[in-house]
């Protein structure tokens, strides 16, 4: 049966790509390699931010700006709909130095974004413990009070059940062996499931984006970047905000789970895990947290971000066929970007004025 939209990829784009489209109206399938759900979007922290959101591109943070505005809404709606919470919560984020004060204080200024010199922040006894450490050493810490963190694994279930619940079909395990080509149209998507016809095609496959997209790349610049996780499990959050040092991020959930990443390596498709980035993250974590030394790893993953040139995602239209979309190269903030992603190419689709200027998240295949 033919179908509006083929959408290649169940991460939390192409999800959420998929929902937005669903609520329009349309028939949606999407095809899924592995399992749903599973990679890079499961693999992540869920922090609502870039880590230091003035080192970053003014198109970067417009986008993931616009986007974290979206999440209250769409998250009260996902948990009603599906009846799973994923945990959205106002935690904040204290930046430990090394950072450039001043600049950091006039980048929030100009954009009205709060932020604060600190260096306590709980309460409790476990907490006065870690954070008098914390002050005394990082006594210029910036603490960001509106940052905002999911629970992105349980953010993809509530996602996925709500996909199905709108009529969205998910087919896993099916591998997208080609795109036949004909007219400037994508005739059919060939997989190793059968052969799939559909008036639009949305490649949203994450790291597998460029391999999957094939001759039609074209200058198309997103690759794997492997990032390594720590997890480990107290009987009550041990500290109550994100914290960041540097490119290394502590994230605590309400249940006493508290995380710590990430890696950055430049090593191709290779998920697994090595001593050497758990070693390492452990240490610097417990320079911060040294109740750290205490508690064991309880568990220890690799996930492959969609690396793309600054960080800009990709969200247009090919410039050469004309049912042929991207929706990738989110790089650290696919999570983070959802939301506004999804408007952004369900408008670009439907022909719908954006929000803001998209051009520059049309950049990264044109051909001139």
């Amino acid at each position: 049966m033919k179908q509006d939209v083929i959408v290649i990829g169940a991460g939390i784009i192409g999800l959420a790509t998929a929902e937005r489209l669903l609520l329009q109206g349309a028939k949606v399938t999407i095809l899924e390699r592995n399992k749903a759900g599973q990679e890079s979007s499961w693999a992540g922290g869920g922090i609502l931010s870039p880590l230091c959101p003035w080192d970053y591109s003014d198109d970067v943070t417009r986008l993931t700006s616009y986007s974290v505005k979206q999440f209250p809404a769409w998250i009260s709606a996902l948990h009603k709909a599906s009846g799973i919470d994923p945990e959205y919560e106002i935690s904040g984020m204290l930046i430990l130095p090394p950072h450039d004060v001043e600049a950091a204080q006039q980048w929030c200024s100009e954009r009205k974004i709060r932020i604060e010199q600190r260096g306590i922040l709980g309460t409790s006894s476990i907490e006065n413990n870690i954070e008098i450490h914390i002050s005394k050493i990082f006594d210029r810490a910036l603490f960001l009070p509106d940052i905002a963190q999911v629970r992105n694994p349980r953010l993809l279930r509530a996602l996925l059940n709500r996909v199905v619940q709108l009529g969205g079909e998910i087919i896993e395990g099916c591998s997208v062996n080609g795109l036949e080509t004909a007219h400037k149209q994508i005739q059919s998507v060939t997989s190793s499931c059968g052969e799939f016809i559909a008036d639009y095609i949305i490649v949203s496959a994450g790291a597998w984006s460029k391999e999957i997209l094939g001759e039609h790349a074209l200058k198309l610049d997103i690759k794997p970047i492997r990032g390594q996780m720590l997890l480990f499990k107290f009987d009550t959050p041990p500290v109550r905000s994100i914290l960041v040092k540097n490119d290394l991020y502590i994230i605590p959930r309400r249940d006493g789970h508290l995380l710590i990443g990430s890696t950055l390596e430049d090593v191709g498709f290779d998920k697994q895990t090595t001593t050497s980035a758990r070693d390492n993250l452990l240490m610097r974590a417990q320079a911060i947290l040294p109740i750290l030394h205490k508690i064991p790893i309880k568990q220890h993953w690799a996930g492959l971000r969609p690396a793309s040139p600054d960080n800009i995602p990709i969200i247009a239209r090919h410039p050469l066929i004309n049912n042929l979309f991207i929706n990738s190269g989110h790089f650290r903030y696919g999570v983070t970007m959802a939301p506004a992603s999804a408007e952004i190419l369900v408008n670009e689709i439907m022909s719908i004025p954006q929000p803001f200027d998209a051009t520059p998240y049309q950049m990264g295949w044109n051909i001139d």
